[in-house]
Order: C-alpha cells, then sequence, then structure tokens
C-alpha cells in the first residue's frame, strides 16, 4: 500500500473513536445496549436452557436397576454365613425396569415441552420489560437536555436585559430599581439553569443505568407506530405468561390423569447354586390403587383447579390489558389534540408576539421591556410545549414498547 493512503488509513482508524463519540446516541442503538447488557434476559435465557434440558430426559424411560443379593443364606449352626455349603443358599444377580408406556412419555414431554415455552416467553417478557424502562429513560434524558436549552436561552434573554439596563442607567434613561430586579431575574435563571442541569444529569444517569454508557447527545426520538388493540392485548407481557401458565396447568392436568394407570415394573434374575441348577426368575410388580378416590382422583382434582385458575386469571390479564391500552391511546389522542392545540392558539401567536415587538423596537415604537416581556413569554409557553410533547412520547412509547415482539409472543 502506498505511503500516502496508509497514512490516511491509519489517520482515519484515529479518528473513528472520536467520531463515535461526537454521534448521538439513538433510540435504537440504546436499545440494543440494554437487551444485550441486561442480567435478567441473560438469567431468562439461562431459565430456558434449563427447561429445555430437563424436556428432553421427560420422554425416556426409567434408569435400570441393578439386584445383586444371596438368598437363604445360612445364619445359625455349622455352615453360617457360607454361601457354599447348603444347597438352598443362592447367589442372585437381576435386573428391573420400570415401563412408562408411550401415551404417558408423550403426555410427560408435551407438559415439558410447556414448561420450555414458558421460560421462552418469560424470556421475552423480560427483554420487553427492559426496552420499555430503556425507552423511558431515553425520552426523560432527550426532554431534559431540550428543557435545558431553552433555559439557558431564557439565562441569555436574562443577561441581555440586565446588560441593557446597566446601559440605560448610565445615561439616565433607566433607573437602579430597573437594575436590581433584572439582576434579581438574572440570578433566578442562573439558578433555575442549575436545577435543570442537575435534572438532565439525573436523567442521563437513569439511562446509563440501562445502556453502560453515559451518552454526550441523544438523537430525535422516532415515531413509532401504535399497535392495534388486538395486538397488545396478544403480545401483553402479563397476557402471554398467563397463557403460558395455562398451559403448564393443562399438560399437567394430563399428566396426573394419565398416572391414574400405575406403571408396571418388570425384573429377571439369575441364581447360582452349589450343587445344584441355576435358576432364572421373573415377575412383574403392579401397583394396586386400593384407594383412588383418596389419592388419584384428588391429584387429579387439584391439578384440574389450577387450570380454571390459570384460565381465570388470564381472563383478567386481558381485561387489564384492554384498559391499559385505552387508556393509553386516550391520553396519547388527547395529548395530541392539547399540541396542536396548544401550538396554534399560544405558541403561535406568542412567536408572532415576539416578532412584532422586535420590529416595534427596532423602529423605536415599543420600550425594550416590551421586548423582553415578549421573549419570556414565548420562552414560557415552548417549555409548556416541550412538557406536553413529552408526556406524548412516554405515552405512545408504553403503547409500542410494552407488548412483546413478534419473534417472542405467541
Amino acid at each position: 500500500m502506498p505511503l500516502p493512503f496508509l497514512r490516511a488509513a491509519l489517520l482515519l482508524a484515529a479518528s473513528l473513536p472520536f467520531m463515535a463519540a461526537a454521534a448521538p446516541l439513538s433510540l435504537d442503538t440504546a436499545l440494543q445496549l440494554a437487551v444485550e447488557r441486561s442480567e435478567s434476559a441473560r438469567a431468562a435465557r439461562a431459565g430456558v436452557l434449563s427447561a429445555t434440558e430437563a424436556a428432553r430426559t421427560a420422554s425416556q424411560l426409567p434408569d435400570p436397576v441393578l439386584r445383586v443379593g444371596v438368598d437363604n443364606l445360612p445364619f445359625t449352626g455349622p455352615d453360617r454365613f457360607s454361601t457354599t455349603r447348603d444347597s438352598m443358599t443362592m447367589k442372585r444377580i437381576g435386573i428391573s425396569q420400570e415401563w412408562l408406556s408411550a401415551d404417558k412419555r408423550a403426555v410427560r414431554e408435551a407438559a415439558a415441552n410447556a414448561a420450555t415455552a414458558r421460560e421462552t416467553a418469560l424470556t421475552g417478557v423480560s427483554i420487553a420489560a427492559t426496552r420499555l424502562q430503556t425507552a423511558l429513560a431515553y425520552v426523560d434524558a432527550f426532554y431534559a437536555g431540550e428543557m435545558l436549552g431553552l433555559t439557558t436561552l431564557m439565562g441569555h434573554h436574562a443577561h441581555e436585559e440586565l446588560e441593557a439596563s446597566r446601559a440605560r442607567l448610565s445615561s439616565a434613561a433607566g433607573s437602579s430599581q430597573e437594575v436590581l430586579s433584572l439582576t434579581g431575574a438574572r440570578g433566578s435563571s442562573e439558578d433555575e439553569s442549575a436545577e435543570i442541569r442537575q435534572q438532565q444529569k439525573a436523567a442521563r444517569l437513569a439511562l446509563q443505568r440501562w445502556v453502560g454508557v453515559m451518552p454526550e447527545a441523544l438523537a430525535p426520538i422516532p415515531a413509532e407506530p401504535p399497535p392495534t388493540e388486538d395486538i397488545y392485548v396478544a403480545r401483553h407481557p402479563s397476557v402471554v405468561a398467563m397463557l403460558r401458565e395455562l398451559e403448564v396447568a393443562t399438560q399437567a392436568a394430563a399428566v396426573a390423569d394419565i398416572n391414574r394407570k400405575p406403571n408396571w415394573t418388570w425384573e429377571v434374575a439369575y441364581g447360582q447354586r452349589t450343587g445344584y441348577s441355576d435358576m432364572v426368575s421373573f415377575g412383574v410388580s403392579i401397583p394396586l390403587q386400593v384407594s383412588p378416590g383418596e389419592r388419584q382422583d384428588r391429584e387429579a382434582a387439584s391439578k384440574l383447579a389450577l387450570v380454571d385458575k390459570a384460565e381465570a386469571e388470564l381472563a383478567e390479564a386481558r381485561r387489564a390489558a384492554t384498559a391499559e391500552y385505552l387508556t393509553l391511546r386516550s391520553d396519547a389522542e388527547r395529548l395530541q389534540q392539547r399540541i396542536e392545540r396548544y401550538r396554534s392558539n399560544v405558541a403561535i401567536p406568542a412567536a408572532q408576539r415576539t416578532a412584532a415587538s422586535t420590529a416595534a423596537y427596532r423602529s423605536n415604537q415599543a420600550a425594550l421591556a416590551t421586548l423582553f416581556e415578549a421573549r419570556h413569554a414565548e420562552v414560557e409557553v415552548q417549555r409548556k410545549l416541550l412538557t406536553l410533547q413529552r408526556d406524548l412520547a412516554r405515552s405512545q412509547i408504553q403503547l409500542a414498547f410494552r407488548p412483546l415482539t413478534a419473534e417472542v409472543a405467541p
């Protein structure tokens, strides 16, 4: 590579960290960073791995049992503890296996898969909660910065007013009371700027808790289209979680029902005797359900009651999600209407008033105080407008980010 190109490449590589540091943090990048470093999401993924590994054993038979022993060992007399002197003594080795039918194994596997699906859904719930909290922290930090800009502008205006009043006092056109009043106004403006700066620092620290870095600048918040009511309710974290709980409860009830049929155990053993023929033994063990009404039936009934409980909780979660959606959608629409009305009825007239006052002052048709008053009024209007826009952004963020993503939603 030619030397000039090599120098240019090295210069570009050295400047990349500074370029990256100067670039504003976007909402998408913040969400990616938050999900990548989320410990709750890592814990949820570990739960999925655990459930997946457990599900792989659900359809398998239990391990066989090796049985080794000695039958009819003399305990008294001259042949006691001898395994070769008495013809009835037999050394035995065998194996037994509990047998589960294919239907039982299929039902157990379905129950294990339901538990895995529940853990997968909980992972999505954890990721959705992380994204929502990150987005809300991003909104607060972004609008805190915008509010600080307006407060700084007010401080600049207060400084201009004070300097102008001092110039008027030196030319005998002003009064000392005006200077003292504007000095106090500038002090109040500086204190308010310090307060807003503190709030911005707290908001950025809250955002750093999720993304892991202290952002120097934040990009504007992109518009997020709100989901429909059906999608919001179907992907709501509580609804998804309760839907998986219902599936787990249903499969557990199926396991309890099929467990009414006992598991048989077969056994084969080989016995060795001294001086006589060796023997082979085999048999089957069958549990006797002497009181199914007090055991198996009650266990099945308890699992069915849990199914009813999960169904009721799922219905309640859907009602709550529907009410939450309607409330957030109503708040967003109301705030949007207030912003449009406030902008047309208050913000635009305030800007026009400032422009008119500026033109009148330049043509010596208005006093300087009139111009400063118009400036203050316009900044206050912009602050109120920012507050409304922040509230609208928070409502829209909750509508867009509270539901689970399509990849993990049922």
